[in-house]
């Protein structure tokens, strides 16, 4: 059973709908995003899902709002992963944040971990019946009672369209939806009537959109593993603390797609280059202090010296030098 499973795993590559999917057919939930499931309830019932019995269940707050409450139930699920010897480290206090990239991650690990016990089965499981004694167990009944829709293909479109291929893709998607329902002529009593034309220019346009979504899934994994591999790399203690790693990071986990979240990186960036560059020329204003400092010791050394090679000489020499002095100054007589 594989409890520690590695950063480069396949369990870290399931897309976002598959684990949606998973959890709501699993539990009978109507999650429509993964990080709904902060709270920790989700993740202590499908740990009661795998292994019957071994959850208290009446601690599980499936209604959990504060934060104190969401760790009331990551406490119930540490002491569950004690019980059974589970070593994987729960990231409480980044889980509670609703962050997607860390809620997907952890419940990656978890599918993972479901699967390999008695290969994720779960066919006698009554997800209803051991949620009665839960606390917010029937609030959550009435929001899950209507007919749970497809969360694949509602959930396989990014929220935020990253590039303009996407953009793209969707538009043309929801053209060619609009298309279809614009096109479907119904009679008066509310039933649709279509010619085989029109039948085959129907089933042209799902299968287009089908394409569409499967490319929008596969785009939106490989951007994420990017992102996760970007992350991973930030969180290297050597490089952890650089401004410029810090600026990737502001980026990274911010919660909108507002300009200011780069424009704030790039300030950080430049405010640490303009600290450098002032930490670089304090060296060079000291060296040329130094030496301007360095020519004048020299000059007043040079002076101080000639003064003392003055002092320093005989009376004779001085005589002589005094004498040679007179004697260029007058003409020589001679009688």
């Amino acid at each position: 059973m594989a409890t520690n499973i590695g950063m480069m795993d396949s369990a870290y590559f399931v897309g976002r709908s598959e684990i949606l999917a998973w959890i709501n057919s699993t539990l009978h939930l109507n999650l429509s995003k993964v990080e709904e499931a902060c709270t920790g309830a989700v993740h202590c019932q499908l740990m009661d899902a795998v292994h019957p019995g071994m959850v208290p269940m009446h601690k599980v707050n499936f209604d959990a709002k504060n934060e104190y409450e969401m760790i009331q139930n990551y406490k119930v699920l540490q002491d569950v992963f004690n019980k059974l010897k589970i070593t994987k480290h729960i990231e409480v206090n980044k889980l509670i944040k609703g962050r997607p990239l860390d809620n997907l991650e952890f419940m990656q690990w978890m599918k993972r971990y479901c699967d390999c016990v008695n290969g994720g089965l779960t066919n006698n499981y009554n997800p209803l019946e051991r949620r009665e004694a839960c606390k917010g167990a029937k609030e959550l009944s009435k929001k899950s009672a209507p007919s749970q829709p497809s969360t694949k293909s509602s959930a396989s479109v990014p929220k935020h369209g990253g590039n303009n291929s996407r953009k793209t893709d969707v538009s043309h998607a929801s053209a060619a939806s609009q298309s279809v329902k614009a096109a479907r002529p119904s009679s008066s009593g509310g039933h649709s009537v279509h010619t085989e034309p029109e039948r085959a220019m129907f089933e042209q346009q799902i299968t287009e959109l089908k394409l569409s979504v499967d490319s929008l899934e596969k785009e939106r994994d490989f951007y994420f593993a990017k992102l996760r591999d970007i992350e991973i790399l930030c969180q290297t203690p050597d490089i952890e603390k650089s401004p410029v790693v810090e600026a990737v990071k502001r980026i990274l986990y911010a919660t909108d797609d507002d300009a200011s979240v780069v424009a704030e990186a790039q300030a950080m960036i430049a405010e640490h280059q303009k600290q450098v560059e002032q930490m670089a020329a304090i060296p060079e204003e000291a060296e040329e202090k130094l030496k301007s400092d360095s020519q004048k010791r020299k000059s007043i050394i040079n002076v101080d010296i000639d003064a003392a090679a003055s002092n320093s000489s005989s009376p004779r020499q001085r005589f002589n030098e005094a004498s040679d002095v007179h004697c260029s100054g007058s003409p020589l007589v001679t009688y």
